[in-house]
């Protein structure tokens, strides 16, 4: 499979070397506008073409058509995903997209579309899906070896980066959303949530969002830009264990803990005299896969591009996040109003 990238500013440069160390994929060309991240990209791969026009690597009518580009990988600005996603797809090119998919669920809808008449992969690279860490927890609460869950609970706080072109939300939130989704598949009801910008003519900063669904499970995300520690913290609480993915912990990521409660009436007439007990028993920390997720990911895309089957996070993945995000967004200019996610 012959790929190129788009985009050689933050996260480019690493998709590109993980499509270059991928048996079975040529990385061929690197695209951006940026005439000095392309001499960089040149550097790091001496072989590939390079343009500052994206119609380059998309159109079979270029003067360069001899690079014969089978699929596009987008690190581009969040708000040009829908435009150049839908460009490359009605070329006939498979689709790998940074996240967020689109920065509107409309947008995501006309993508996936696209992508479905002609037959092509759109997978959304949200890489925390492919780690190590979060795939046993997801492998965990599908075997039921958590019980029943109760709640998933996560923070991912920071000193910057600072966006200008979506809210916290949709750069930092988006990520424990695709953790949620692995671990739980289900999909919320409504959505509340409560956000401020601290820093005149930017983005909001800081948020909170809390998914509800049609059971006892609640999900609940804290993310700022605005914190003098990094924090990547998910906990996982259900009625047999408990669960907590630090991705700050360079060893022991992920540890399972056999706590919690167990409750039973003293009386059978009487439910205010119903005891509560504490469990606490051992902390087991298993061991996980090493390798880098965005290989991962990357291996996935490709495999799902020759397979012709669909990505673990594909165009469904990326859609039901930014619908999730819109109706976060709707819910803080509401001042926190609960959303409804069937509207």
């Amino acid at each position: 499979m012959n790929i190129a990238v788009a985009g050689y500013g933050y996260w480019g440069p690493n998709l590109a070397r993980n499509f270059a160390s991928l048996d079975g994929v040529t990385l061929k060309a690197i695209c951006d506008e940026d005439s000095s991240l392309l001499e960089k990209a040149r550097k790091n791969h001496p072989l590939i073409s390079t343009t500052e026009d994206f119609e380059d690597i998309t159109s079979d009518e270029s003067i360069d058509a001899v690079w014969s580009i089978d699929a596009v990988c987008l690190a581009t600005p969040a708000l040009t995903h829908a435009e150049l996603g839908l460009h490359a797809l009605k070329a006939g090119k498979h689709v790998l997209v940074e996240k967020p998919m689109a920065t509107t669920s409309a947008d995501c809808e006309k993508m996936t579309n696209e992508a479905e008449k002609r037959g092509l992969v759109l997978m959304v690279d949200h890489v925390f899906a492919y780690s190590g860490a979060v795939r046993k927890l997801a492998a965990l609460a599908s075997e039921k070896s958590l019980g029943e869950l109760y709640y998933f609970d996560s923070t991912r706080i920071n000193l910057g980066i600072v966006r200008s072109d979506v809210n916290v939300l949709w750069d930092l939130a988006i990520h424990d959303l695709s953790i949620l989704f692995q671990v739980n598949p289900a999909e919320p009801v409504a959505v509340s949530a409560s956000g401020v910008s601290h820093i005149k003519g930017k983005p909001i900063d800081t948020a909170y969002l809390t998914l509800h669904y049609d059971s006892f499970f609640i999900a609940h995300v804290h993310v700022s830009w605005l914190a003098p520690v990094k924090i990547r913290r998910t906990t996982v609480a259900g009625d047999k264990k408990m669960a907590i993915y630090d991705d700050t912990e360079q060893a022991e990521k992920l540890k399972i803990y056999d706590s919690g409660i167990n409750t039973k009436s003293a009386s059978s007439e009487d439910i205010k005299k119903l005891l509560i007990e504490y469990r606490t028993g051992d902390i087991n920390s298993p061991k996980l896969d090493s390798s880098e997720p965005l290989f991962l990911a990357a291996k996935e895309f490709y495999d799902c591009v020759r397979e012709k089957k669909e990505p673990l996070t594909g165009a469904y993945a990326g859609a039901q996040i930014a619908r999730v995000l819109e109706a976060a967004d709707t819910s803080i200019k509401q001042n926190g109003q609960r959303i409804d996610l069937s509207r």
